[in-house]
């Protein structure tokens, strides 16, 4: 089992920039994909970003297209997302999770593909 734990979250203005961090407990971290979803105040969680460990794989959701990355740095077991050109509607409470599952088709998408998640991190974004 892989604890998660997530940070970096705050209180940005409109087209600024935020990473936010998780970190895994495990130590093979590399052989577990990993994903940002997050979720707004009376909203469904919603998929951002993965990375798969099979064949490394990037994936991101047509909303942040272009302007969040997805990265993984495998000696400190943490998974980041560096967010740029921030939008109110990026609003929501920012949740990593993760799986050993590899994830075939567009499962990457879905939160029930995963099996561990964090706590989550709030990002808010308004001036």
């Amino acid at each position: 089992q892989v604890q998660l734990v997530e940070s970096g979250g705050g209180f940005i203005q409109p087209g600024g920039s935020l990473r936010v961090s998780c970190a895994a407990s495990k130590r093979t971290f590399d052989r577990y994909s990993m994903a940002w979803f997050r979720q707004s105040q009376g909203k469904e969680r919603e998929f951002v970003a993965a990375i798969m460990w099979d064949n490394g794989r990037i994936y991101y959701a047509d909303s942040v297209k272009g302007r969040f990355t997805i990265s993984r740095d495998i000696a400190k077991n943490t998974v980041y997302l560096q967010m740029n050109s921030l939008k109110p509607e990026d609003t929501a409470l920012y949740y990593c999770a993760a799986t050993t599952k590899i994830l075939y088709g567009t499962n990457y998408y879905r939160f029930g593909s995963y099996d561990y998640w964090g706590q989550g991190t709030q990002v808010t974004v308004s001036s």
